[in-house]
Parts: C-alpha cells; sequence; structure tokens
C-alpha cells in the first residue's frame, strides 16, 4: 500500500485493508471510481469523481478493476512535490 504525506501531514493512499489507516488519524474516505457493468455485459472503470476517465470496456470485472487501480498510482497517487 503506497501512502503520500503531503507537507502538511495529510495522507492520501488507494485504501486497502491491509493497513487500519484509523491509526494515522481521522481519516476522510471518498471514492475515486465506480466499477460498473454495461448494458452488454462488459465493465467499465469511470474515474469521473477525481476528474479522471472512463475507462474500458473490460470483459471481466476484474480487469476493470486492475485498471482503476493502475491509472489512479499513476496519475492520483503521485506527489504534488
Amino acid at each position: 500500500m503506497e501512502l503520500i504525506i503531503d507537507a502538511r501531514g495529510n495522507c492520501r493512499c488507494v485504501y486497502d485493508e491491509c493497513i487500519d489507516i484509523h491509526r494515522l488519524g481521522k481519516p476522510t474516505i471518498r471514492r475515486g471510481s465506480h466499477v460498473e457493468p454495461t448494458t452488454d455485459g462488459t465493465w467499465t472503470a469511470d474515474l469521473s469523481p477525481i476528474s479522471g476517465p472512463l475507462l474500458g470496456p473490460f470483459s471481466a470485472r476484474s480487469e476493470a478493476i486492475d485498471a482503476e487501480i493502475s491509472w489512479l498510482r499513476k496519475h492520483w497517487l503521485k506527489s504534488d512535490d
């Protein structure tokens, strides 16, 4: 799990249960995307909640989730330095 901590002490991460983030302080958790099925049975990852793109279509939900996490790590979970 990658944690980005800014100069003010704020922490940003892609949520995962491998670390109890409550031990770091009072978390504010917000949705970064929506992984949803389409009408034709494929899957998309909609990153519009953080002004990102719509990824897909993918044949499996797990592929959409993998693409979602990859995009978040590359484009959103980065240091502001």
